[in-house]
């Protein structure tokens, strides 16, 4: 039994949609679809959400925006007209219920994290109507599932719920196992789960990833199947590296690490509902099927250079808390995490001297972050100075901290390069070691590290090194 998820990438117009449809057709398994927004939609319905604020006149023209690309969506992929009218009608039915969301918001003037999750959740419900009746029309016994109606259930974290696994196991065995045993195949919403009062909960952003890992562990399936726009893992961006190899296997907490710091292939928590389990995950691209991908299994592998791949986050700003004993004060981290908590700001990572505490926090979030902690300047903490211009490098491998020399070498190869290293992080994580430079030296920085740990392997004569 196999989870298929199937991204935004994968769903761009009616022909990628065709061409989904056909990849589950012929799936001799038992299968179970997540699906992510049609490509954009999301997008639209935060903007939908902003404009509504302000006034009630465009409500009605977002919703056209919305109904027309799924309609074109809808008459260019199903031919029998019976099977095309009656997604056109569930489409308008949804369509209505949105519209009410839109228009209580702009005739209140405000809205609460639950009804934006509640709108946002609209792109899936619709993408599972259309690819559930794209299949029928192949002849494939397929049913759209809300995931708020099979209840999987979350926290009461709206934008980055957690999913609550023992009971989604108990309420996806009487759900959706009884679905499969009749043949029927369920397409799921990925991206939102529901509290237990039903009121509906996001996972993030990319959260489908992590909406089809918890789907597999619900309901036991064999194997995750993430398709993509890529072939998987990469030693480096192709749009910095001239020649990066496909990552053939990696474990879990390489695949997090990479994915938390920069290559965003699968969403960070993906992993997370899939460890006590151990259910592999492969990446599929959906524009080349004859690629292997890129498999993630439980149990990890030492690559003989260590270093898998290297990754690189440009959207981080760094807080500088200075003071002369800053890092030796009992509690000022815990009242800094309690502000950003109560913000909804995330820290990437904390890094502390005696004289000053760096928290790396998300760029949108960095000017926020300062405003809502300068008021403790005064006392033992002397200033604060807030960077952007920076991005965080990362190199990632299993072995990394117990190979010898291999972070001389990553030193060695951007010092060669005349880069300065702004600071260092090793330690935190046995996969994963990371630092930050300025932002104009990221291409510097990583060409620099992908020679010495890959270019030179092949330019030593040895062929075919395993990724």
């Amino acid at each position: 039994m196999k989870v298929m998820k199937f991204g935004g990438g994968c769903l761009k117009n009616c022909e990628h949609l065709l061409k989904v449809a056909e990849i589950i057709k012929l799936e001799k398994d038992s299968v179970v679809v997540i699906v992510s927004a049609l490509s954009g939609i999301t997008d639209l319905l935060e903007d939908g959400i902003q404009i509504s604020m302000k006034s009630s006149k465009n409500v009605s023209e977002i919703i056209s925006t919305v109904r027309n690309l799924h309609k074109h969506v809808a008459e260019t992929s199903i031919r029998d007209n019976e099977i095309k009218q009656r997604l056109m009608k569930d489409i308008e039915n949804k369509l209505k219920k949105l519209e009410r969301l839109f228009y209580g918001i702009a005739y209140t003037e405000e809205i609460t994290e639950s009804i934006r999750a509640h709108i946002l959740s609209y792109g899936e419900r619709l993408s599972a109507l259309v690819l559930s009746e794209i299949l029928r029309s192949l002849d494939k016994d397929a049913i759209a599932v809300e995931a708020d109606q099979i209840a999987i259930i979350t926290d009461e974290s709206f934008e980055n719920a957690t999913a609550i696994l023992p009971e989604v196991k108990k309420n996806l065995s009487s759900t959706i196992l009884p679905l499969i045993n009749k043949g029927t195949i369920p397409i799921i919403t990925g991206y939102f789960g529901c509290t237990h009062e039903g009121k509906v909960t996001t996972f993030g952003r990319n959260g489908s990833d992590y909406s089809a890992a918890v789907v597999a562990y619900g309901i036991g399936a064999n194997l995750l199947e993430i398709w993509k726009d890529v072939d998987g893992f990469m030693s480096g961006d192709p749009k910095i590296v001239k020649n990066p190899h496909r990552i053939e296997r990696l474990s879990y907490y390489e695949a997090a690490e990479l994915s938390y710091f920069g290559a965003r292939i699968i969403h960070p928590r993906t992993v997370e509902p899939l460890v006590d389990v151990n259910i592999p995950i492969r990446i599929r691209n959906l524009y080349d099927l004859k690629s292997k991908g890129t498999e993630v299994f439980g149990e990890g592998y030492e690559r003989e250079d260590v270093i898998k791949s290297v990754t690189y986050n440009k959207d981080i700003s760094v807080l500088r808390i200075l003071g002369p004993g800053v890092g030796y004060k009992p509690g000022i981290i815990a009242e800094i995490g309690g502000i950003f908590s109560k913000m909804g700001i995330n820290i990437y990572s904390i890094i502390t001297s005696q004289t000053c505490i760096n928290l790396l926090v998300d760029r949108k979030d960095s000017r926020r972050s300062y405003e809502s902690i300068k008021n403790l300047v005064g006392g033992i903490i002397e200033k604060i100075d807030l960077e952007d211009n920076i991005v965080l490098i990362a190199v990632v491998g299993e072995g990394l901290l117990k190979r010898k020399g291999v972070a001389a070498r990553v030193f060695s190869a951007v010092a060669e390069e005349s880069v300065n290293i702004e600071m260092i992080s090793s330690g935190a994580s046995e996969v994963a070691s990371y630092f930050i430079v300025k932002e104009k030296y990221v291409r510097k920085t990583i060409n620099a590290i992908h020679r010495e740990f890959f270019e030179k392997v092949e330019s030593s004569g040895l062929q075919n090194p395993s990724f």
